[in-house]
C-alpha cells in the first residue's frame, strides 16, 4: 500500500508548523503526528466467495480476491469451481471472475495505466480447471482493469501472453517507468526453495530489451546466495530509483537499470532471523516526507530463526516465532549504523504491516508459533505448519520514542485465525480489511484451521470522528503539477495525505508506500492547492488514494487517482 502524506502550508500562522528539511539522517527523522485514541470497531459483514490468499483494492468500492484452484462452492457459468472473485465493499456482494490458470502463490502489481497484473502461480489441477496448453499457471500473466459496472473480468491468453520462465512464489515491484519487475521464485512447488528448483532470475512486464537481455529472464546472484528460504522476496522501490531487496537473512540495494548491486551487501537481518517464506516476516517502507528529505527507512517485523537446511519434518508447529522488529535508514550513514532492533509484544510469523492515514502501522494476522505452509512439519495441526494464531492486532507508532511504540489499547481481538493464505489491506474509507486463511491443500470445513471465507473490518477510532471531505481530484496527477481541491474541513486541520492500496499475499505487500506531498491552504480554508510527487522514483506511475487529514489525525475518504499521465508503460 502506498501512502502519500500531503503537508499543508497555511498562509496564516499555521505555516510555523512546517518542519525543516533533513539533509542526510543517520537515524529516523520521522515527525510525530497526532492520532485519535479510543476504541476500535470490529465487524464481520459477509464472505468473499473464495478464500483470500491474495487481495488488492481495485477501486473506491471493489477488491479483487484470488485463491488457488479449489472446490469452492462459488461456481463459474460453466459449472467449474471459481477461485477468483470481486468483492463490493459497499454492498458486501461478490461475483465470480473467470481465471484460466492456477493463481496459487502468484504475485501482483499495478501498471502505470492502472491495470492490475497477476503473474506466476502453479500447475493447474486437472479436476478443477481445463489444462491450458503447456503454459499452466507457472508462466501465466493475468490482466484485470477495474470497472464500475460489474462487467470487467480477468484477461488471459496463455499461448501468446506469458512469462518467459516458470515462477512459483515470485515477488514483483512497480518501477518508475510504470512497468513491473517480476523477481525470483521456483520452477516447481515445494515447502521452500532449493537449488534444484530455484529460478534465480528476474524479468519485466511489459518485456524490456535491457543489458543484453531482449525480453527474457536475467540471472541474479542474490537469489542464489539466499537459498533456501527466499520465496516471496521483500522488494521496495526507493527514491534513488534503486530497489531494496531482502530474502532469508540477507538484504541488498539493486540497480535494475544496469543489473548491478549497489555497493556492498547490507548488514544481515539481526539475530539470525529469516524473513521470507516459509519463515515469513512483514515489512514496510516508513513514511517518505519533505521533512526527512524523502529518506527511505525500512522496517521488518517477525519471522523465525529456525534452520532452512533441515528436513521440514524436523520442524515444529510449536516453535516460537520471532518478536523482532528491525529498522534501518537506507543512507550511507544509516547503513553504517546497522539495524535498530526492538520487540513486538508477541511473536509473529506471517504478520502483515498496514500503513494507516495517521502515519502509524497496524500489525495484524499471523501465528505465534510454527512456520508458513501446509502439511510439512512433523507435528502439523490438521494440515497447518503453524499454531497459536495472533488474534490481537498491534498498533506501531514509528515516530514515538523507543519503548513506547507498540500498543493494543482499545483494539478488540478477532475470533478468526488468520494464518497461512490470509491477507489484509487498508481500504479507501480508512478501515482495514482482513480476509482469508486456508492452511490446507483444498477447501475444507473439518480442520481446526479450516478454509475461511469470512472477512472483517477493523475501524480505527478516527472513523468515529467528524471527517473532512473534498472534491476536485483530477483523474490523473502528474509529477510536480499543481491541482486544487475544494475542502470542507473540521476545526484545526493542518495536513492531508493520499494512500495507494497495493497487492497483498503471504504477508508481503507489493508496492506499499507512504509519500507526503506539499500543499497550500487558502486563507478562507476552502481551497487546497496540492503539488504532485517530486518524481516517478518517489511514487512510480500508477493508482493512488488521496486523503485529507486533520491535525488530530482524522482522514477523509480516500479518492482514487492515477499518478503520472495514465499512459501504458513502454513496450
Amino acid at each position: 500500500m502506498l501512502l502519500f502524506l500531503l503537508s499543508f502550508l497555511s498562509l496564516g500562522p499555521l505555516a510555523l508548523r512546517v518542519a525543516g528539511i533533513a539533509t542526510d539522517p543517520t537515524f529516523s527523522q520521522l515527525q510525530g503526528r497526532a492520532f485519535v485514541s479510543g476504541n476500535w470497531g470490529l465487524t464481520q459483514p459477509g464472505i468473499t466467495g473464495v478464500s483470500a490468499m491474495q487481495l488488492a483494492v481495485m477501486s473506491e468500492s471493489t477488491v479483487i480476491i484470488l485463491d488457488k484452484t479449489e472446490t469452492n462452492p462459488l461456481k463459474l457459468d460453466d459449472g467449474r469451481a471459481a477461485w477468483v472473485s470481486e468483492l463490493n465493499l459497499n454492498t458486501n456482494q461478490y461475483r465470480a471472475l473467470n481465471a484460466k490458470t492456477n493463481t496459487f502463490c502468484a504475485t501482483g502489481s499495478f501498471l502505470g495505466n492502472g491495470t492490475f497484473v497477476s503473474s506466476g502461480g502453479t500447475v493447474n489441477a486437472n479436476a478443477l480447471t481445463e489444462p491450458t496448453e503447456q503454459i499452466e499457471g507457472l508462466q501465466a500473466i493475468r490482466l484485470f482493469t477495474p470497472c464500475t459496472d460489474g462487467t470487467c473480468d480477468i484477461v488471459e491468453d496463455p499461448t501468446r501472453l506469458h512469462l518467459t520462465s516458470k515462477r512459483w512464489y515470485p515477488s514483483s515491484v512497480r518501477l518508475d517507468d510504470g512497468s513491473v519487475m517480476i523477481y525470483g521464485g521456483s520452477t516447481n512447488s515445494s515447502f521452500q526453495n532449493g537449488a534444484n528448483i530455484s529460478n534465480p532470475t528476474y524479468e519485466f512486464f511489459p518485456p524490456k530489451n535491457i543489458n543484453g537481455f531482449n525480453g527474457v529472464q536475467i540471472p541474479n546472484k542474490f537469489l542464489n546466495d539466499t537459498l533456501n528460504a527466499n520465496h516471496f522476496p521483500i522488494m521496495m522501490l526507493l527514491p534513488s530509483g534503486n530497489i531494496f531487496v531482502a530474502a532469508n537473512r540477507q538484504a541488498m540495494l539493486f540497480n535494475w537499470r544496469n543489473n548491478t548491486e549497489v555497493g556492498q551487501r547490507l548488514p544481515e537481518i539481526p539475530n539470525g532471523i529469516r524473513v521470507t517464506s516459509p519463515y515469513s516476516a512483514g515489512a514496510v517502507l516508513l513514511p517518505l516526507t519533505p521533512e526527512n528529505n524523502y529518506t527511505p527507512e525500512v522496517m521488518i517485523c517477525g519471522g523465525s530463526n529456525v534452520s532452512d537446511a533441515i528436513n521440514p519434518l524436523q520442524l515444529s508447529s510449536q516453535t516460537p516465532a520471532s518478536t523482532q522488529c528491525a529498522r534501518m535508514v537506507l543512507t550511507p550513514q544509516g547503513i553504517a549504523a546497522d539495524w535498530t532492533v526492538e520487540d513486538m509484544p508477541q511473536p509473529r510469523v506471517m504478520p502483515e504491516l498496514i500503513l494507516l492515514p495517521d502515519g502509524r502501522i497496524l500489525i495484524v494476522n499471523g501465528a505465534q508459533t510454527g512456520v508458513a505452509g501446509e502439511h510439512n512439519v512433523g507435528d502439523q495441526i490438521g494440515e497447518s505448519n503453524a499454531d497459536n494464531p495472533a488474534l490481537t492486532p498491534v498498533i506501531y507508532d514509528p515516530s514515538a520514542a523507543p519503548g513506547h511504540r507498540f500498543s493494543s489499547d482499545g483494539i478488540p481481538a478477532t475470533t478468526i485465525p488468520r494464518m497461512y493464505h490470509s491477507t489484509s489491506s487498508l481500504t479507501p474509507n480508512g478501515s482495514v480489511l482482513l480476509a482469508g486463511s486456508n492452511p490446507n491443500s483444498n477447501f475444507t470445513t473439518d480442520q481446526k484451521f479450516s478454509t475461511e471465507y469470512r472477512y472483517e473490518f477493523y475501524s480505527p477510532p478516527y472513523m468515529f470522528q467528524p471527517r473532512p471531505t473534498y472534491t476536485g481530484l483530477p483523474a490523473t496527477v502528474d509529477y510536480n503539477s499543481q491541482f486544487q481541491l475544494s475542502v470542507d474541513l473540521p476545526f484545526m486541520v493542518d495536513i492531508i495525505l493520499t494512500l495507494d492500496c497495493s497487492f497483498a499475499t503471504h504477508g508481503v505487500h507489493m508496492d506499499q508506500r507512504y509519500l507526503k506531498l506539499k500543499s497550500i491552504l487558502s486563507l478562507n480554508r476552502t481551497i487546497l492547492t496540492v503539488t504532485g510527487p517530486p518524481s516517478a522514483r518517489h511514487y512510480p506511475p500508477g493508482p493512488a488514494y488521496l486523503y485529507v487529514v486533520t491535525s488530530a489525525g482524522v482522514p477523509s475518504f480516500g479518492h482514487r487517482t492515477l499518478i503520472g499521465t495514465g499512459a501504458s508503460p513502454p513496450q
